[in-house]
């Protein structure tokens, strides 16, 4: 520790010093990738030629140390230039209140997958329960409303309560439909409706997409959600409205073994 100061912030300690890097830990399950693209070359060069400039904020840990709320990129930066240290906030936050932190610091990033939005919603929609429903009173100009746990995010975001929603549903895809929405080979609405589909189901909704090289258009995933309302969605469910003629598709025959016993 180096050169350590307190202050005060409202009623609770607030400390700004400068600790090694081995008594930093990332925050666990943080769902925010610390990708190694252009904005973090840039910002490890930042970082080589003018240090830090904003000191991340971190927390104590139970079992030692400190564990980063936000900053987790300035962090790697520091790693790779081997540096000793790194400035930091240490603040007295509760889990949720770390939670909330990390979220709102990082959905101010210009450049977020779908899949990390998801994640980051569905932590803080977790949190803001945990903490108990907002009470507090938001005015308009109707008068005032209570605001439920989906309505303070969206809020907070500048998002509609219904896309928050949206998102936080995609934190239900087996991975290979969550990895194709980050890379734009799906799109969000039937990413949504496949989200409503048992594992299995998607399981076996992935293998037909690689089977036909396409994805299901909104409406195809909107009559597999509504089979599987009614009853088992099977794999011949889904062959045969994936059998439908798309753009996207490439053609194929598709034989069921009874057919092929006959």
């Amino acid at each position: 520790m180096i050169n350590p100061f307190e202050n005060v912030n409202g009623h609770r300690n607030e400390t700004t010093c400068a600790y090694a890097l081995t008594n930093i830990h990332p925050m666990e399950n943080h769902p925010f990738k610390v990708k190694d693209d252009e904005d973090m070359e840039a910002l490890v060069e930042s970082v080589r030629q003018y240090g830090v400039l904003n000191p991340i904020i971190v927390r104590k840990r139970v079992n030692g140390g400190y564990e980063i709320v936000s900053g987790h990129r300035r962090y790697e930066a520091c790693k790779r230039l081997n540096k000793f240290d790194i400035p930091v906030i240490v603040r007295d936050l509760t889990d949720e209140e770390a939670i909330l932190t990390m979220v709102d610091a990082n959905l101010q990033r210009e450049r977020i997958l779908p899949s990390e939005k998801a994640f980051a919603y569905k932590m803080k929609l977790d949190a803001i329960k945990r903490q108990g429903e907002r009470t507090d009173l938001t005015s308009d100009h109707r008068g005032q409303k209570s605001l439920t746990s989906v309505e303070r995010i969206a809020l907070e975001s500048d998002e509609s309560k219904s896309q928050v929603q949206r998102y936080i549903a995609l934190t239900n895809l087996i991975p290979e439909f969550l990895q194709m929405v980050d890379e734009g080979k799906m799109a969000l609405t039937p990413a949504v409706e496949i989200s409503r589909l048992p594992i299995e189901a998607q399981k076996m909704l992935h293998r037909e997409c690689e089977l036909c090289d396409c994805t299901p258009s909104y409406s195809q995933t909107v009559r597999m959600r509504k089979i599987n309302e009614v009853r088992e969605l099977t794999w011949h469910d889904l062959a045969e409205i994936m059998s439908e003629e798309k753009a996207n598709q490439k053609e194929k025959v598709t034989l069921f073994m009874d057919d092929l016993k006959k």
